[in-house]
């Protein structure tokens, strides 16, 4: 027999969140290991583009850290290819060279010390938007995560890889934790590479939808009250780490390449 169907919304709520933060524990992956699932993640979910695009997550040591390698695409990242840089991308750990456009990331995580990692690249869907300089509209359930949440550069700065650049970006990203930059892709930038890689999949889905539906019609607000309800409620760190989980589960099916044999995701 059912003891909670007269329990009002807010009691149900933090039991559900209780429940989550006993389940949803660390995955036990090293760093390296989530940078590379993130990048055959993406891969997966329409992010790559040639050589474009950018992720990076802070080192151990201040002013450090880890990103891919130029010349190699998300499909191609393992966690024995990273590389560890520092502010002015010398590498001090791994072979090869990183991307110079990975400048204004330094710029960044400078600004936001919440910040510790960014997903930059150029897919479909949100480049497609980006040409047409509107901002990201968030009025569909599943996307509230960016829900007064995604900042918006409606000038092209060119090639990102001055520390021009990396004051523009930084600035029009302000405190939000994504940002649409006219001309070019997103970037999302979260406490952590499960937060980040979780935003990034979802920034290209809402502006799929986004362009779907402004091509069916005219899009309609979202309540603003049960927006922000449903930003914070799926803005948990135990929620991205059950999304991420997921997502780290179909990658390696797909590229098991990408981590050590016998690496096992909860």
């Amino acid at each position: 027999m059912a003891n909670s169907l007269d329990d009002p919304k807010h009691v149900l709520v933090d039991r559900a969140a209780r429940r989550m933060a006993e389940e949803f524990g660390d995955s036990g992956l090293s760093v390296r290991q989530k940078l590379a699932l993130t990048c055959r993640i993406l891969s997966d979910a329409g992010h790559d583009s040639g050589l474009a695009g950018q992720i990076t997550v802070r080192g151990d040591r201040p002013g450090t850290y880890y990103t891919q390698r130029l010349g190699l695409g998300f499909d191609e990242v393992t966690e024995d290819n990273l590389l560890l840089v520092d502010e002015d991308l010398n590498v001090l750990e791994g072979d090869g060279m990183a991307n110079p456009a990975n400048r204004f990331h330094t710029w960044i995580y400078r600004a936001r010390e919440d910040v510790g990692c960014i997903v930059h690249t150029h897919p479909l869907h949100a480049a497609a938007l980006s040409m047409l300089e509107v901002s990201l509209v968030v009025a569909q359930m599943d996307t509230t995560p960016l829900y007064d949440d995604c900042a918006f550069l409606p000038d092209w700065p060119g090639i990102p890889v001055g520390n021009e650049e990396g004051e523009i970006i930084s600035a029009a990203l302000g405190d939000k934790r994504a940002i649409l930059l006219a001309h070019h892709g997103q970037l999302v930038a979260g406490g952590g590479v499960e937060e980040a890689c979780n935003l990034a999949v979802l920034i290209e889905r809402a502006a799929q939808l986004q362009l779907l539906a402004m091509a069916a019609g005219t899009v309609r607000p979202l309540p603003d009250d049960l927006a922000r309800e449903a930003h914070d409620w799926t803005s948990t760190p135990q929620r991205h780490r059950a999304t991420f989980a997921y997502y780290a589960r179909r990658a390696l099916r797909n590229h098991p390449d990408c981590v050590a044999a016998g690496t096992a995701i909860g």
